[in-house]
């Protein structure tokens, strides 16, 4: 077959006349076989161009079209097996809006088995792949490597969440095109288009409740496969893109309206225009609630559809999670769906919804669980505000007959909340129809127990359960790692990638001065790695020999970026006090995207740069401290810096993380954990043992005391000198000559407004830090004396891999248990 392209060039950077073509051959049923074309026989033949762009789609067009040995679509249908367990032949169908890709390419050959069938030219074209959106269907990922019949419905937004810029501090928002050059691993699927219904009015006849006079937007699904690790499933991730219909104001047209038709048209197809469109004004609520409803309105549709389809005749073979309170209006949507449509009694329609429906709560903070105006629904979805009354009714009076004569456990447990706008609870919403309620980590779960949802636990206590977060192995270590995966392979095999229980074989290697030495060797070729990346994108000259130190995450008041700003200051100002001190030498790397309309965290990055500009700058401490804000924080970069860290940071107040899953990417790399005793911080320290994490700060129990008693910020700012020091800093414009008040908002917040306790847990985090600071400094003075072979090195070393132990460890479930994927909230009764 003759090459797709005739241009005959060499890519710069790599072998000339070594490799002129790529293909990609049908032959091999387990492998795509990539090398030099030299006969006709091959089906698909590639000239290497320069343009990477082209290169890396053409591989993945490659990939995608010749897997004939991968189905595509697995169909989970037939006659089921006696001996086949319910959850094998169950649907489960994961709705969220916050599905969209990463890198593809690398990912799908490390799950198809294909990595090791790609020389080294084509490993080149990987690693300057364009990366699209900010990050990848972990979830998704994990049930196709269990074999699971899973499908993951969202939206296909056309810009991700943004890209950040940082302009002389400050982060810009520019739009993240991530479809601008196509994406060759979906396929449009216009045979499965579905309408969906917004505005309007109800009619109520004697034939039943009708939905009339409503407008119209199509929803265009494409799918991506998503195959699982080396098991020959490929599972499917189905995202919705809004299109309006063909006849869309065809009346404008007519009358020569043209341009207010394509406004219209364009307003119609905003809905997966962006990621969450900013909500601080009435035009983006309602557009974050079209957005909601399109995507559940969408996937009812075709799960229905797949249902009646399907030689299974009973809903119990139909599982749907709902991912946060987003997807929340699947549920009076299904109602809508089988009472109006379906013509089924309510309550026929009602335990069909509660039996099919389980939700994943992923906030302990009230102000962040969703709550929509009445009004906004009454205008924009007025069958389903009916609905929701109407379940509301049902529920206020069970809590009646449970709790005769309490009004104020009925106000705090009604799906609409009373005030100045009456506002539906969204949270409510989804435990009331729910028969699976779980949180994301063990105290997370105890959380929403004892306080956020205390009086639905009390009444329901059956649906509450937990199921710790996590991470898929293949990304955050076979893909970002691969030197440290080929080190655990070397000495226990390759099946830990899909059986990480296989990992207790690791403890048979404890003493093994060898496997010290290449874990050491593995971190060290990531440290100078990443900090080349640094030198040569953010110009700072960086010491890889000092402790990697790194926070990355959402900038916000309770992540705690303000402590770490402390932290800093303290070390510049003690180094600046002992210039001639030995100081164990600290990168610190703080990375992370402040909401559009968040000012606070605008302002804590705008601290964090200045810090940065005043200490990099100063020749007196050189080396010895380097702060760098991480530009436009992603899934790309990320996968740089974690296999680099040496000390990653979890510093929330006890009680407000969920779970996290950096903490489990990090330690997954091998880095050590400063931390307090939240979210998956406390499963984590229970596994690695907590004298080998860096734990600080107040606990669960000591923060509501605290709160009891009245948290004094000025006491602790007047007892401890450095914090006295380090505030009047920042509030006298030491790191802001130009503006000196430009920071006083911020010390305001800290002194007399701080929900989240920075100052109380100053003096233990600094003392933490210390601690982590002298076992490195022992590490690395022992290494440049007796080499890597020293006892003292290895005690670093040993809890670097204990730690990477642990979490591998920990995360078992990840695929044996479906840590990942939360479906193991089963539908069914005998399963809750």
């Amino acid at each position: 077959m003759s090459p797709l392209y005739s241009e005959d060039k060499t890519l710069d950077g790599l072998s000339k006349n070594k490799f002129k073509y790529i293909f990609f051959s049908k032959n091999s049923s387990n492998a795509i076989h990539c090398g030099i074309c030299r006969s006709s026989e091959h089906q698909c033949t590639l000239v290497f161009r320069r343009d990477f762009w082209e290169i890396s789609r053409a591989l993945e067009f490659g990939i995608v079209d010749s897997d004939s040995s991968t189905k595509r679509q697995t169909h989970y249908v037939g006659v089921r097996p006696l001996s086949a367990p319910l959850l094998l032949l169950q649907r489960v169908y994961y709705l969220s809006l916050e599905f969209y890709m990463g890198r593809t390419l690398q990912n799908t050959m490390v799950n198809l088995g294909l990595e090791s069938a790609c020389d080294e030219a084509i490993y080149q074209v990987v690693s300057v792949r364009f990366p699209i959106g900010l990050g990848f269907a972990c979830f998704l990922d994990s049930m196709a490597s269990l074999g699971l019949a899973a499908y993951g419905y969202g939206i296909r937004y056309e810009f991700g969440i943004f890209n950040q810029k940082v302009v002389n501090g400050w982060q810009v928002e520019e739009a993240d095109d991530w479809l601008r050059y196509g994406n060759p691993w979906e396929k449009a699927r216009p045979e499965y288009m579905r309408p969906v219904h917004f505005y309007g009015r109800v009619q109520h006849t004697a034939e039943g409740v009708k939905w009339v006079d409503t407008q119209v937007v199509l929803a265009l699904p494409y799918d991506t496969p998503v195959p699982g690790y080396r098991n020959n499933i490929v599972n499917t991730m189905r995202l919705w893109s809004a299109k309006a219909p063909c006849d869309f104001n065809l009346k404008d047209f007519n009358v020569g309206g043209y341009i207010q038709a394509v406004l219209d048209r364009n307003l119609a197809e905003n809905i997966s225009r962006v990621l969450y469109p900013n909500d601080n004004f009435f035009e983006g609520k309602e557009l974050r609630l079209k957005q909601e409803y399109f995507v559940v309105a969408a996937t009812l549709q075709d799960i229905i559809r797949r249902f009646k389809a399907s030689k299974f005749g009973s809903t119990e073979f139909v599982a749907i999670q709902l991912n946060d309170t987003h997807p929340a209006l699947a549920i009076p949507e299904l109602m809508r769906i089988l009472v109006d449509v379906e013509k089924l009694s309510w309550e026929k329609a009602w335990d069909i919804v509660i039996r099919t429906c389980a939700y994943t709560n992923h906030t302990v903070l009230p102000e962040a669980l969703e709550r929509w105006p009445v009004d906004l629904f009454q205008n924009l979805l007025p069958r389903h505000l009916e609905i929701i009354y109407e379940i509301n009714r049902r529920h206020m009076e069970r809590i009646t007959q449970l709790y005769p004569g309490d009004v104020d456990r009925m106000r705090r447990m009604s799906l609409i909340e009373e005030g100045d706008v009456k506002k539906i609870n969204m949270a409510h919403l989804c435990i009331v129809g729910s028969h699976a309620v779980n949180g994301v980590a063990r105290i997370h779960s105890d959380i929403i127990k004892s306080t956020v949802f205390k009086d639905f636990y009390e009444m329901d206590p059956h649906k509450f359960q937990n199921k710790t977060n996590g991470i898929t192995p293949r990304r955050w270590l076979v893909m970002c790692n691969p030197g440290l995966a080929d080190v655990i392979a070397e000495r226990i095999g390759e099946d830990y990638i899909r059986d990480l229980d296989q990992l207790k074989k690791l403890l048979d290697f404890v003493d093994d001065e060898a496997l010290i030495r290449d874990v050491a060797k593995v971190k060290q070729e990531n440290k100078l790695k990443f900090a080349a990346h640094l030198e040569e994108h953010y110009k700072v000259k960086i010491n890889s020999d000092s402790m990697f130190d790194i926070h990355v995450k959402r900038i916000h008041e309770y992540k705690r970026q303000l402590l770490n700003c402390l932290h800093i200051i303290t070390l510049y100002n003690r180094i600046k006090k002992e210039p001639n001190k030995k100081w164990t030498p600290r990168t610190i790397m703080i990375g992370g995207k402040a909401a559009p309309g968040y000012h606070t965290a605008k302002m804590i990055i705008k601290l964090i740069t200045s810090i940065g500009d005043v200490v990099n700058n100063d020749p007196v401490v050189g080396d010895r401290l380097k702060v760098i804000f991480l530009e436009n924080y992603r899934v790309t970069l990320a996968e740089k810096v974690i296999p680099a860290a040496d000390l990653s940071e979890q510093i929330s107040t006890a009680g407000t993380e969920a779970s996290g899953t950096g903490n489990m990417k990090f330690m997954l790399n091998g880095a050590l954990t400063i931390g307090t005793m939240d979210g998956a911080n406390v499963e984590m320290a229970e596994e690695a043992g907590e004298e080998n994490l860096f734990i600080f700060g107040m606990r669960v129990d000591d923060v509501e005391a605290l709160d009891k008693k009245g948290y004094d910020a000025v006491s602790y700012y007047n007892r401890i000198p450095e914090l006295k020091q380090a505030v009047d800093q920042i509030s006298a414009g030491f790191f802001s000559p130009d503006h000196p008040g430009l920071f006083k908002d911020l010390v305001n917040m800290l002194m007399h407004h701080d929900r989240f306790k920075v100052f109380a847990d100053y003096e233990d985090y600094i003392q933490c830090q210390d601690k982590v600071s002298a076992l490195y400094k022992v590490s690395s003075r022992t290494r440049a004396a007796a080499g890597l072979c020293s006892l003292k090195f290895q005690v670093l070393l040993c809890l670097q891999r204990r730690s990477l132990f642990s979490a591998l460890t920990h995360q078992r479930f990840l695929n044996s248990f479906l840590l990942t994927s939360n479906v193991l909230i089963l539908r069914t009764k005998k399963n809750v």
